[in-house]
């Protein structure tokens, strides 16, 4: 079920109304409504795979409450691996079977060696590096001792499955999420009035900009032979906004969904094309996925501890990981290892910390310094979008070798006279925002029609533009 479709139009209203109307008096009602709410939502896509969720979730459960009645160091560490055995060999399975299956076989014949293995036709469920990371992060942090586990079944599979963020995040930890469903909630009009402009936010970003530059994006790189250097840096720039646009939005109709339920997920986008650097780009970008790989890969891998040798060690790992984690796919794994040949020279002169505050935060608009900095980050970023976007790496490549083409430069034809503007003002009402969690928070004399004009956006887009899949549902 998708955010942007008739099906959740219905589905939300519908499980609000029970959820604070019938079940308001009662927690464990409330929490069973919103368990069952999410095993529907999930299995509108395919029924099957509510077992995963299901096995999961039972699996993580037991092994929390094994892990804190025991003090003996080796069976908790056994405990520990059993979960991560568990959980990353589920997603493994469904997610790199094929990857490594299909890797092996060219590596073989690179020298000569003809070796045969069936493929299976393996379905990748929806979300599954999503809810794995998140029960990852209960057994580990009770193995760590930072959290007590639950004996409340119905709270913990909540907690799993939660519908707004099962899908595509943001990825919670248990130490912030799982208390929730401990404490009763009230309805609050002004946390719910925010939860609605996220949404409405969101779709914006979805609907109306990611959906528009899709379009483009898919023509550009599909035909990317045909195309000219210029159309093609277009393309990788489109793209840029179609990922950020089309995730943020995720992100922001997730946040604003759970809020009207009384709930706080973390924040998972801080204006990231804003960043004067790529360290500081992943502070902004993905932020639940880049604090899980810091809290708990980069810091137990020695995180900056120790000598430069040792700090790169870390930063590819962490790095080349990620890239993996996107998808079984040698693009995602070059895409992560440039992130981090962009990361390196900020990590050996000491300046991976520099821009924690606002950038302009004094000002209006950034000095010339700034823009240098942010048009160079924003540069970096989409040249590696390029491998992400790619259906192979000698695709990326070979795109790339085009754009280098300088006798085939300039279009043609000027064909994206519709998105430009809607890139232009996107980003001019982004910038203006900044310092705000979100990009409409507006004075109360011009609320109203910016709130009735963004709604009629959504409405005509969602018409006229092609329907797409949220990206990261690959994922």
């Amino acid at each position: 079920m998708l955010f942007n479709s008739f099906e959740f139009l219905l589905f939300l209203p519908i499980v609000l109304f029970l959820y604070w109307f019938v079940f308001k008096s009662n927690l464990k009602y409330q929490n069973s409504l919103i368990l069952i709410s999410s095993y529907f939502f999930y299995g509108w896509w395919d029924w099957r795979f509510l077992s995963l969720i299901f096995i999961s979730t039972l699996v993580d459960y037991t092994l929390g409450l094994q892990l804190y009645k025991t003090e003996n160091l080796k069976r908790r560490k056994l405990l520990l691996g059993c979960s991560l055995f568990f959980n990353l060999g589920l997603l493994g399975f469904f997610k790199y079977y094929n990857f490594f299956v299909d890797s092996w076989i060219e590596a073989w014949s690179n020298i000569g060696v003809t070796m045969h293995a069936s493929s299976l036709n393996i379905i990748l469920p929806v979300g599954i590096s999503f809810y794995t990371f998140q029960t990852l992060s209960y057994t580990i942090d009770i193995y760590r001792k930072k959290l007590e586990p639950t004996k409340d079944f119905i709270a913990f599979a909540s907690f799993v499955s939660f519908f707004p963020q099962l899908v595509a995040g943001p990825i919670e930890r248990a130490t912030n999420l799982l208390p929730q469903f401990y404490k009763k909630r009230t309805f609050n009009y002004e946390y719910a009035v925010s939860g609605m402009k996220l949404i409405l936010w969101g779709l914006v970003k979805k609907v109306v900009i990611a959906d528009s530059c899709a379009i483009l994006v898919n023509k550009i790189f599909e035909n990317y032979q045909d195309e000219s250097g210029l159309t093609l840096c277009m393309g990788a720039i489109y793209f840029a906004f179609q990922i950020y646009c089309d995730f943020s939005g995720y992100s922001d109709i997730a946040i604003g969904t759970s809020r009207l339920f009384g709930f706080k997920l973390m924040r998972n986008f801080n204006y990231p094309y804003f960043s004067r650097d790529i360290a500081e780009f992943w502070r902004r970008w993905h932020i639940s996925l880049s604090t899980w790989f810091r809290d708990y890969l980069y810091i137990p891998l020695g995180g900056s501890r120790g000598n430069k040798w040792f700090q790169l060690r870390n930063v590819f790992a962490i790095f080349l990981v990620s890239g993996f984690w996107h998808g079984a796919n040698w693009t995602f794994i070059v895409w992560g290892g440039l992130n981090a040949l962009f990361f390196i020279p900020l990590l050996l002169t000491n300046k991976n910390r520099n821009n924690l505050d606002e950038v302009a935060s004094n000002s209006v608009l950034p000095n010339v310094k700034e823009l240098f900095q942010i048009l160079l980050t924003f540069g970096l970023t989409t040249f590696a979008w390029i491998f992400f976007r790619a259906e192979s790496i000698t695709d990326a490549m070979l795109y790339i070798q085009q754009i280098s083409d300088f006798s085939n430069f300039m279009p043609d034809v000027i064909r994206h006279k519709k998105v430009i503007p809607l890139l232009f003002l996107f980003i001019i009402l982004e910038w203006f925002s900044r310092k705000q969690e979100y990009a409409i928070v507006l004075d109360k004399k011009y609320r109203t029609v910016f709130y009735m004009l963004f709604a009629f956006m959504i409405l005509y887009y969602s018409s006229v533009e092609e329907k797409s899949s949220f990206i990261y549902f690959q994922f």
